[in-house]
């Protein structure tokens, strides 16, 4: 589990195809405690909960199965691109955010942003299927960072993003037209499944 508070950036430092999935090193140096760094520990990397591979130092492995790789944009990082960290939620730590599992439901992709006072409005168009799970006023993770949802206009969403959070997370390089994993509110999910299965079984 997580809550969307990203700890900060690390940088992609190698990708390695494997058997038609990928291997990424990433370098979190500065960011992360290495006493979070243990095989088998959780990584939120853009929002994709990884699975920590032969930590070494201030870097560690994790595989992204095709599975990942055809929901997510873990596939489109390069060596040297920034991504947003947060190690998973302990007991006790404080949820700044919101809870988050880390499973992406979707990519979605920048369509505007302006600058508001010293914030940053940004507009997102999500897959077809996301809309119906997004509220104003809700809760929305992209690429891992947790956003409180300022309206929802037909298949687009928009977020205000503070200055901290700009300097914080990889959003200070977006651009239009940038893609970006979008994690809904878990309890709009299993909401939403459990309707559709009444309506299944009705």
């Amino acid at each position: 589990m997580f809550t969307g508070i990203v700890q900060g950036t690390g940088r992609i430092k190698s990708r390695e195809a494997r058997g038609g999935d990928l291997r990424l090193e990433i370098d979190c140096a500065g960011v992360l405690e290495p006493a979070v760094l243990v095989p088998g520990a959780s990584i939120a990397v853009n929002g994709v909960c990884l699975t920590v591979v032969d930590p070494a130092g201030a870097c560690f492995h994790a595989d992204v199965s095709v599975e990942t790789l055809s929901l997510t944009t873990a596939g489109d990082l390069e060596p040297g691109s920034p991504v947003n960290l947060e190690p998973a939620l302990a007991m006790g730590d404080t949820l700044g955010g919101h809870l988050m599992s880390g499973h992406v439901d979707g990519i979605g992709k920048l369509v505007s942003l302006h600058q508001d006072a010293r914030a940053w409005r940004m507009r997102f168009a999500a897959p077809e299927s996301l809309p119906p799970l997004i509220a104003a006023k809700g809760s929305i993770a992209v690429d891992g960072t947790s956003l409180t949802v300022n309206a929802v206009d037909g298949d687009e969403f928009e977020v205000a993003i503070i200055p901290a959070t700009m300097e914080r997370t990889v959003m200070s390089g977006y651009g239009v037209g940038t893609r970006v994993n979008l994690e809904v509110d878990m309890i709009a999910r299993y909401l939403a499944r459990l309707l559709e299965a009444r309506e299944l079984n009705a």
